[in-house]
């Protein structure tokens, strides 16, 4: 249920680095570019145990942001759509009923196999495959959009973005959905989950790397890339959830030390601050859009 919910656009960000209302965007150090051209290690599996806790746990997309991305981007049913790390098909599944036809990659075999199940029934227009962003090449047709719902970051980022280049139609867009909790006081049981959860998680390089201080944001490595045009859509929701949910939540994560012991101390700690079962969440969802410059034409129709 929604409780409360605001929708906004904000600057565009174009491809000399400043904001549309004249505010210069901050210059990429060397140590910007360092991170956007270090090789990243692939691990098709990182999350095949997560697989069955994803839909359980992890809150989908509010339908009314997907709304607002296909309208934003012209989707019709005479386009096609990529979700490129698909999980377990939110996004897929959400862009089915804009689309003609919309096709997911994720490289473990237990997501495709999820989001097979989800969209059973549901859009038949909506098709599933094993693949990754180390796979893009002409087979896999042309697209209108290219979505990537909480795994851009995963990827070799500026490589991804050369290779969907060759696949993006002219006037075509890509489109990263994150999201992010406020600072409010009804947020407030999530540092003790948040420090649970990150005791019993996986040591993970790539996650040490994004937190050090030193990683190169979305923007920075798309004001770099073919597709330099950014505007956001942003959306608020405050809503109850049950702390259930969020014992699947954590286990959505790469767990590996004693999950059996992350469910017993998340259940000790829900219990006291949330003893009738639930609690309210505040979440900002984004959804960053990204085109190339109006003037440049793909190679791919």
């Amino acid at each position: 249920m929604i409780g409360q919910a605001s929708i906004a656009f904000e600057s565009t960000i174009n491809s000399a680095g400043a904001l549309s209302d004249g505010t210069a965007m901050p210059s990429r150090s060397p140590q910007d570019r360092k991170q956007m051209s270090e090789p990243l290690l692939f691990e098709p599996g990182r999350f095949c145990t997560a697989a069955a806790h994803y839909r359980a746990g992890r809150r989908p997309y509010p339908p009314v942001l997907i709304r607002r991305v296909a309208e934003a981007t012209a989707l019709n049913e005479q386009h096609r759509v990529l979700d490129l790390g698909c999980g377990p098909g939110n996004l897929a599944i959400g862009f089915g009923y804009f689309a003609g036809k919309v096709v997911g990659l994720d490289p473990a075999p237990e997501m495709v196999a999820a989001a097979v199940a989800a969209a059973q029934g549901l859009t038949p227009n909506v098709s599933f495959r094993p693949g990754s962003s180390y796979e893009l090449g002409l087979e896999l047709g042309c697209f209108r959009l290219v979505t990537m719902g909480r795994s851009f970051h995963w990827m070799d980022r500026a490589q991804t973005l050369r290779s969907l280049d060759q696949i993006v139609q002219t006037g075509g867009a890509l489109a990263l959905f994150g999201e992010a909790h406020p600072d409010s006081p009804e947020n407030g049981w999530l540092k003790e989950w948040e420090e649970i959860t990150d005791r019993y998680a996986a040591t993970d390089p790539l996650q040490e790397r994004r937190q050090a201080g030193t990683w190169a944001t979305d923007e920075t490595v798309l004001l770099a890339s073919p597709f330099p045009h950014m505007e956001k859509i942003i959306l608020t929701i405050r809503d109850v959830v049950c702390t259930e949910s969020l014992i699947e939540r954590a286990l959505s994560h790469r767990i590996d030390k004693q999950p059996d012991r992350l469910v017993q101390d998340l259940r000790e700690v829900l219990e006291r601050i949330a003893p009738d079962g639930s609690v309210t969440e505040t979440v900002e969802w984004v959804a960053l859009i990204a085109r190339r410059i109006p003037s440049q034409v793909s190679s791919c129709t």
